[in-house]
């Protein structure tokens, strides 16, 4: 890469770590009167993008971030608890958010930017905090605490600087070696200037005069130079801040007079004057690998000392390790992610070929008895012949039968085969045991698979505290905006969740929070009326449940108003009949649709009825759900259920109507043949008695409406269950039995999106891929639920009476064809049935198949689209049915016929889809 690109690099990396550094500033701020501590922390980060800015060429970042840091100072020294402070720091971190975005796009920040967006905030920073003076700088490095930040500024900023220019010199090549150990020393020389240990400035200051000589050997230097800045780091954590030295000892290269060595870690604590050094809380770096300052010239070796008994040796104090962090991009975590999925489908497929050489196994070894006892017989049958001939009169000797054994070349041949049936017998069973090896290799892979894609899976993830860290800021903003008092409690900050989840959050999150906010917490006045705290609240929660993990949110306000949503149905224009009999939950769900709000006017929090929808829409893309309980009067939780991960599920696979499905367990509850619980019809519905509840019974043929004839799927081996099988499946307080005809075997799936101009229909969350190769679509559990509730008595307009659907009936050989007319038709609002030729069609229609309108190919085997013309005007209900022919013939000749033989329009491929949709729906409405 060139110099220039390892610099692009270089900064673009910094801004990304910047924005850890203003999280963390952003966090402390918001805690500023509650936990003051938290400033130091605050300061270490403002300090970290003021110095890096500053080496980077982002001027105004680096100029903002230092005006903070002064009021940080300010802060720390006289704690302010003003809140109006508060909400002006909050809007400077805003500002810096603005000026890091500006950089990234590769864009300079103007000076009319920086007069109008940012000097009236500082101005007014100034005028209620004004300038930080000397007794600030005093204050911030006195007594325990300055010395506790000096501490935990080497001990976290100058060990990320040294460890990365260790890293740089241990890289092939040293790239941009000189550069960074410049940068590194102005970095370290202003955080000594800050930090006001002018000796260790002056050190660094002699690196950077070193590094500007013209002829300075850096490569031959730079590992003393990081030694030196090492043992400054000791010191300084150590407290030896006299021993600090102000000059770089640059070592002598051509006649080894000056050298560096290792000192014993003994050594080292007698070289810094530690006396107790293993009560020193030292965890950042490991002081045994230190190297002592060369020795100068005036130095005088030490009498030598009358031998002692040799003192107990100290233990070199335990260090728990420094964790490392590594910055990754995200498509190459989605690639590990699919090439971890690729190796759980090869795992499963080494499962199905051992299952498959079991199976050889015992047949061979079936065969080579069934050989043997087939010898044995033959042996008896010719030893039986073989001795009546042998005492037949004419074959009289001396010897009879007993006395001698004769022989003969069946004989010898049938000794040969047994011998070969022993040679198989003894390969048989090598085979077996090489087969038990390969079964414990087998297992050690697939344990180690499943381990790598657990500890990969901890890799995608991030602590939920990341995503609700989000939302304190913005309840103090929408209090201060509002007029309301509200706290936001966050529980469950280290629960570990997927990145990809987190990020689908964001938004739901976001909308239940606000609407929490502005329609579950009451004023201050109404709350103190119903004997509440004036002061409302809203938990943020995150745990773990089995495989998934469960967010709430939830408010300790006045609940859902069943009536008040009732009313707004009726507005819109809902059924009453429907809404005086329909349940609170019913109701409830009435909130997601797309366009329902209660709120009497749109604000800027509220009235849009775009929020919930947006909830709802986002959840289903990660295979989440959400509940609702609401108490009117005392507060309403929302409740989240996503998987563990998105990846990798467990699922059993099913047979039914004829297909193979994978199912995840995650939903499944229980598993029984189907005759275990009796059924009960009522209200025009299949129930079963679970357990004391009454549960729908849903058949997966009469569901999706399979397009085919069923026929029982063959996979190797035999299914686990060879009988009607329920399985039961739980959402929240809702549960439904679903029938199938087989159950085969539960096992570890990757899911695989479907990628193409057809969608996958409703119903079906995916696919994955079985070990032998096998596609098989993923079921998706919540759809299911989803159909429970459009089956259950809903609300039709009460203006006008629901339209039928219009059916098409789609005729092309190519089943390609048919299903992107499918598609496309259903996608318009049709019912689409299909036929694969002009005869299927005919029959169908023959049988008694309703339909609004054809759309027909013209070449097809066994009737073409000019008989498929000819032939469905001698159908009575279909005289007056509209045809559109749609093929590949553009001729005027093809045209004309058609137009002759009654055909209503003509389009050839590849076809505009609005005009034909557009011409379907005037020749079925309009003719």
């Amino acid at each position: 890469m060139p110099e220039s690109g390892v610099e692009e690099t270089i900064r673009l990396q910094f801004l990304e770590e910047a924005q850890d550094y203003l999280q963390t500033i952003e966090a402390g701020v918001l805690c500023l009167s509650q936990q003051p501590g938290r400033m130091d922390e605050v300061l270490r980060a403002a300090h970290s993008i003021k110095g890096g800015a500053a080496m980077m060429g982002f001027t105004s970042l680096s100029e903002l971030a230092h005006r903070l840091e002064d009021f940080f100072k300010i802060l720390k020294s006289r704690p302010c608890e003003d809140a109006e402070v508060q909400h002006l720091l909050l809007k400077a971190v805003d500002q810096l958010q603005a000026v890091m975005i500006l950089y990234r796009q590769g864009v300079q920040p103007n000076e009319g930017w920086w007069r109008t967006q940012v000097e009236p905030i500082l101005d007014q920073l100034q005028g209620r905090l004004g300038e930080p003076t000397p007794e600030d700088d005093l204050a911030l490095l006195s007594g325990d605490d300055g010395q506790q930040m000096r501490v935990a500024l080497f001990e976290t900023e100058v060990e990320a600087c040294l460890q990365r220019l260790e890293t740089v010199l241990q890289t092939p090549g040293q790239p941009c070696l000189k550069e960074e150990l410049a940068i590194a020393a102005q970095e370290l020389e202003a955080l000594g200037q800050m930090l006001e240990l002018p000796q260790f400035a002056e050190f660094c200051a002699s690196v950077s005069a070193y590094l500007a000589q013209p002829n300075c050997d850096v490569r031959g230097t730079a590992a003393s130079i990081i030694q030196q800045w090492r043992r400054c780091q000791a010191l300084v954590i150590t407290g030896q801040l006299a021993a600090l030295p102000t000059h770089l000892e640059i070592p002598e290269t051509d006649d080894g007079d000056q050298t560096i060595i290792d000192l014993p870690l003994a050594n080292l604590d007698q070289e810094l004057g530690v006396e107790d050094f293993a009560s020193a809380e030292v965890a950042a770096f490991s002081l045994g690998d230190l190297l002592s300052p060369p020795p100068t010239p005036t130095e005088t070796p030490a009498p030598a000392l009358e031998p002692e008994p040799p003192p107990r040796t100290p233990q070199p104090p335990t260090q728990e390790p420094k964790e490392m962090t590594v910055r990754v991009p995200g498509h190459q975590l989605d690639q590990l992610s699919d090439l971890m999925g690729e190796l759980l489908i090869e795992c499963n497929g080494l499962d199905l070929q051992r299952e498959r050489l079991h199976h050889l196994l015992a047949l061979l070894k079936q065969k080579v008895r069934a050989l043997e006892r087939a010898n044995f017989r033959l042996r008896t049958e010719y030893d039986r012949v073989s001795a009546s001939h042998y005492l037949s009169p004419q074959n009289q000797h001396d010897f009879d039968v007993l006395e001698f054994d004769r022989y003969t070349d069946v004989h010898l041949l049938s000794q040969e085969v047994m011998e070969t049936i022993v040679q198989v017998q003894e390969i048989t069973t090598d085979l077996e045991l090489s087969l038990e090896d390969t079964e414990r290799t087998g297992r050690d892979l697939n344990r180690t698979a499943k381990q790598l894609q657990a500890r990969f899976t901890q890799v995608r993830m991030r602590p939920f505290a990341d995503l609700a860290n989000r939302y304190p800021r913005l309840v103090r903003e929408l209090s201060r905006e509002h007029g309301k008092n509200v706290n936001l409690v966050i529980e469950g900050s280290h629960i570990l969740i997927d990145r990809t989840v987190l990020s689908v959050l964001a938004d739901p999150l976001l909308h239940l929070v606000r609407n929490a906010f502005d329609h579950g917490i009451e004023p201050a006045e109404e709350r103190q009326a119903l004997g509440k705290p004036a002061v409302g609240t809203i938990t943020l929660k995150a745990a773990y449940r089995g495989n998934q993990t469960v967010i709430t949110v939830a408010d300790d306000g006045r609940g859902l108003n069943p009536e008040k949503i009732r009313q707004r149905a009726r507005q819109l224009g809902l059924a009453r009949d429907w809404l005086e009999t329909a349940s609170d939950r019913d109701l409830w769900q009435l909130i997601f649709e797309p366009g329902f709000s209660t709120a009497a006017q749109v604000t800027s929090l509220s009235g849009r009825g775009v929020g919930m929808d947006v909830v709802r829409t986002n959840l289903r893309q990660i295979r989440g759900d959400i509940q609702i309980q609401s108490t009117p009067g005392q507060g309403t939780r929302f409740t989240i259920t996503i998987p563990y991960t998105l990846s990798v599920v467990r699922a059993l696979l099913i047979e039914a109507a004829g297909m193979l499905l994978a199912v995840p367990t995650e939903v499944i509850e229980e598993m029984v043949l189907a005759d275990r619980y009796p059924r009960v019809e009522a209200l025009g519905s299949t129930l079963i008695d679970w357990e004391g509840y009454l549960i729908p019974l849903l058949e997966l043929s009469q569901i999706f409406h399979f397009q085919r004839p069923p026929s029982p799927v063959e996979m190797q081996g035999a299914p686990a269950i060879n009988a009607p099988t329920l399985i039961i499946l739980t959402q929240g307080e809702t549960g439904l039995a679903l029938r199938v005809d087989r159950y085969w075997s539960e096992q570890e799936v990757t899911i695989r999106q479907v990628e193409g101009e057809l969608p996958l229909p409703k119903g079906f969350s995916g696919c994955t891929i079985l070990g032998n190769g096998r596609i098989v679509p993923l079921l998706d559990p919540l759809a299911l639920f989803d159909r429970l509730e459009q089956q259950r008595p809903r609300a039709p307009v009460a203006s006008a009476a629901a339209p039928s659907q219009d059916i098409v009936l789609v005729v092309d050989d190519s089943v390609n064809v048919r299903r992107f007319l499918a598609s496309t038709l259903e996608k318009a609002g049709y019912r689409v049935e299909q036929a694969k030729d002009g005869q299927e069609a005919i029959d169908k229609l023959q049988g008694g198949l309703q339909v609004n309108a054809l759309v027909c190919d013209i070449e097809m085997p066994r009737l073409d689209g000019f008989g498929v013309l000819t032939q469905i005007r001698r159908i009575p209900q279909c005289q007056n049915t509209p045809v559109l022919m749609l093929t590949s013939r553009t001729g005027q000749k093809h045209r004309q016929l058609a137009e002759r033989l009654g055909a209503a329009a003509y389009f050839s491929k590849p076809f505009r889809e609005s005009e034909l949709l557009a011409t379907l729906d005037q020749l079925i409405h309009h003719a």
